[in-house]
């Protein structure tokens, strides 16, 4: 972590069950890299690992344009997300 600048977290487990390779992530990072621009504030996200040959690819893609720029934008911006749903118990 680097304050005001990047947060960066290493995926150490994973577990989807919807791949055949269950721990696709495992070894990953996400990078979240924060600049100032003018009067606002720039936000990259970069899923250092995630290439196009995983299973999970296209779904993982669009499930991180979805929590990026919906529900994690509207937080920053509104105080309200979407996160999902907790599963009941």
């Amino acid at each position: 972590m680097i304050p005001d600048a990047r947060v960066v977290w290493q995926v150490l487990d994973n577990f989807f069950n919807f791949t055949e390779d269950k721990t696709e992530w495992t070894g990953t990072k996400m990078i979240f890299d924060i600049s100032p621009q003018g009067d606002k504030t720039e936000l990259r996200f970069t899923h250092q690992g995630l290439v196009p040959t995983y299973e999970c690819f296209d779904v993982c893609s669009d499930a991180w344009d979805t929590y990026i720029n919906g529900s994690l934008k509207g937080l920053i911006t509104t105080g309200r997300g979407r996160p999902n749903e907790k599963e009941a118990a």
